[in-house]
């Protein structure tokens, strides 16, 4: 796909591929997770769709949404290595299983930030739900629990991933192209 200009995509997953992988993970959810008190975080921005997508097919009673922001990368296609929490949780988690919406574990900096942080909140478990896992890319341990998509090196957008806040409205995941990122700083 080609949006313009030096714009180069390849698709990764199709909509229906996410859709379906949605579909499989909210089924394992609902069964893990069906008789607890269930606080779902979204980690904005990048996760907001799969969020919604897969909420809506969770069956779970007892569950509310919370929403946090954390943030490596800023405008740039590699982690800065300094992650900041710009929004943490305003739900009480104290008699909740937390399970985190996650967009892409990556070099799992982020993830290891939020988790160390939610551990000396009381609660009853965490799941850990990324939509894409990229675990060739990780220098940290992070205990991923579900992954729609085991991916390889390279730079994701669509489905709610971005560059620069671009192409998160894709309905798929592409690959945007390394040559279209070195060109956009330099031409």
């Amino acid at each position: 796909m080609t949006a313009k200009g030096r714009d180069e995509l390849t698709l990764c997953f199709s909509p229906e591929e996410i859709e379906a992988r949605v579909s499989i993970l909210a089924q394992e959810l609902n069964s893990k997770l069906a008789n607890e008190r269930v606080v779902a975080v979204c980690v904005l921005r990048g996760a907001v769709l799969f969020f919604a997508d897969l909420v809506r097919k969770l069956s779970i009673p007892n569950l509310v949404f919370d929403f946090c922001t954390l943030s490596s990368y800023g405008d740039k296609d590699v982690s800065s290595g300094e992650v900041s929490v710009r929004t943490w949780l305003s739900q009480d988690i104290s008699d909740a299983h937390v399970l985190i919406v996650e967009d892409i574990v990556d070099t799992g900096r982020s993830m290891q930030t939020f988790l160390a942080r939610l551990a000396l909140c009381p609660q009853k478990g965490i799941t850990l739900c990324a939509l894409l896992d990229k675990s060739e890319s990780r220098v940290c341990a992070v205990p991923i629990d579900y992954a729609c998509f085991q991916v390889k090196a390279g730079f994701y957008v669509g489905y709610g991933l971005d560059f620069a806040q671009r192409y998160r409205h894709l309905p798929g995941i592409y690959t945007l192209h390394q040559n279209w990122v070195a060109g956009l700083f330099f031409s």
